[in-house]
Formats: C-alpha cells, sequence, structure tokens
C-alpha cells in the first residue's frame, strides 16, 4: 500500500533514472494527453510531496502522479521485459538512452506548469520526510478538531502528509489508543510524542524493501493485518473494522487489551464507534 515511504522511495528511483537525462520517449496514456509528446525535453528532478509525485520536465512543465491503492512506477533497462501489469493499464512512459519509466495504473496523471504545482500540493500539510516539516504545525493541525476520531485526524493529508492506512494503525498502537478515540481526549504526553514517532516510522522505512514497525523479522507490523491473530505484545486477538477517513471506508485494526478508547459496538454497523 503507497504511503509516504513508498513514494519516497519511487521519488529516488525515478530520479536516479531520468533526471538529467534528455527523454526519448515521453508518452502519455490518458485521453487528456494523447497528443502530448514530451520527446527531447529533459528532466530536472523527481521530487515527493506526501503521497505526491512530481516529474519536473524542461520547459517549465511537471507531470504530477499519484499512486493511491493500485499504481506503481517501475523502472526497467533497455531490453527488459515491462512487468507491471499488463499493457492496458500502462498510463505513462518516460523513456530516455538507458532507462524506461512505466506508471501503471495511474489513478492521478496530469500535466501542469511548474509554477502551478501549488494547485495540487498546496492544500498539504506538513511533510513527514519534506524540508517543509514542521512538528508543532503538525501536531495543531491534528489538534484543531477535538471531536474527530484521531485514526481520520491522522488519514487527512491537510492536517500532515504522508501518512496512511498502515501507519495510521500502527501509530495509534504504538500510542496506546484506538481510532476511534476523539483527538481532544489524547493524553498531553501522548500527543507530544505522535509528530517526532510518526516521522520516525516514515524514516525508518524509506530504505527498506519491507516496511517494519516492530523490529521483528517475519513479524513486521504490530496490529495492521493481523487479525485475529494474537497481539504481538499482549496475546489477545487482533480485531479489525472499518473507519472512514472522509472519502472511504478503509480496514482499521487495534488491539482492545493495549489500546484504550472507543472502538466499534459489536453488532454496529463497521466503521461507528461506541464508548468502550
Amino acid at each position: 500500500m503507497p504511503e509516504g515511504d513508498t513514494v519516497w522511495q519511487t521519488a529516488r528511483r525515478l530520479h536516479g533514472a531520468l533526471a538529467g537525462k534528455v527523454l526519448t520517449r515521453g508518452d502519455l496514456r490518458v485521453p487528456r494527453y494523447a497528443t502530448v509528446d514530451l520527446t527531447g525535453r529533459r528532466v530536472l528532478d523527481v521530487v515527493p510531496r506526501g503521497k505526491h509525485l512530481l516529474t519536473r520536465i524542461e520547459g517549465g512543465l511537471t507531470l504530477h502522479s499519484h499512486l493511491r491503492m493500485d499504481g506503481s512506477w517501475k523502472v526497467f533497462a533497455p531490453g527488459q521485459r515491462w512487468s507491471g501489469g499488463p499493457a492496458h493499464q500502462i498510463r505513462a512512459v518516460l523513456g530516455s538512452a538507458d532507462r524506461t519509466a512505466v506508471g501503471y495504473r495511474l489513478p492521478v496523471l496530469e500535466l501542469l506548469r511548474t509554477a502551478d504545482e501549488h494547485r495540487v500540493v498546496g492544500h498539504l500539510g506538513p511533510d513527514l520526510l519534506g524540508p517543509d516539516w514542521d512538528p508543532g504545525r503538525a501536531l495543531a493541525n491534528v489538534l484543531a478538531e477535538p471531536a474527530r476520531p484521531l485514526g481520520e485526524a491522522l488519514l487527512d493529508q491537510r492536517n500532515l502528509a504522508g501518512i496512511g492506512n498502515v501507519y495510521k494503525c500502527e501509530l495509534c498502537f504504538l500510542l496506546g489508543v484506538t481510532p476511534w478515540l476523539p483527538v481532544g481526549e489524547l493524553p498531553a504526553e501522548r500527543a507530544e510524542r505522535l509528530p517526532a514517532l510518526a516521522k520516525r516510522l516514515l524514516e525508518a522505512n524509506r530504505d527498506r524493501p519491507v516496511r517494519g514497525t516492530t523490529g521483528r523479522r517475519g513479524q513486521d507490523l504490530f496490529v495492521y493485518g493481523r487479525a485475529p491473530r494474537p497481539c504481538l505484545r499482549c496475546g489477545t486477538s487482533v480485531r479489525v473494522a472499518d473507519q472512514g477517513d472522509g472519502s472511504r471506508e478503509r480496514p482499521t485494526y487495534w488491539c482492545p487489551t493495549c489500546q484504550r478508547g472507543p472502538t466499534p459496538a459489536l453488532g454496529a454497523p463497521r466503521g461507528r464507534a461506541a464508548a468502550g
């Protein structure tokens, strides 16, 4: 699942393959850009911004992409077989003399002026892996709506950029509270830990092929994806329920013993919380 660390890795891989190179192929396979040809332009750099990718191209252009759930960028050497999915899922091809980057299943792909990048990323909060990281501002953003469930606040990229559903669940576990806890009820000492803990998790994983939060090989995550297996700390069965993020419901994992706060009521529609 692409989150801030995955996007950071993708940007680094694309930058290494394309930055400073002249495009010998530049196809955008979406109807809006069917006639656009980027051939002959030099790629200047590729930078991540939260979960967004910005590929800056000579002539004041930026190719903006977002992976969401299923998108990916793959890099291939000359003659190497493309292996990211069937051809009809390819949305972009950026090729130089010695590398070709292929974008598969990209739900967001748009070409805009570099001067207009703020239009697509200007709404984002401080980037956990970016030069604009500001822990104080990020925490203030999260706490701005006291009644909002913590899990929803963490997923809101306007608060802080880079956290997805995996890190949401793992952060709540490490803080010892459920994702349904209203942010205004988060104990002050735990709230103070939140920004640094989130940054530490993403920084620790941005160079790893397999994401981990536990430090245990083969048991990479504390709760995410583990229901109904035992909690790695206490042995209680990990539970799962849906929680909204403002756009759709997401499977959310927690340990009912290690984490305190509201949880979905037994028999209630998934994602609706009750005190517990």
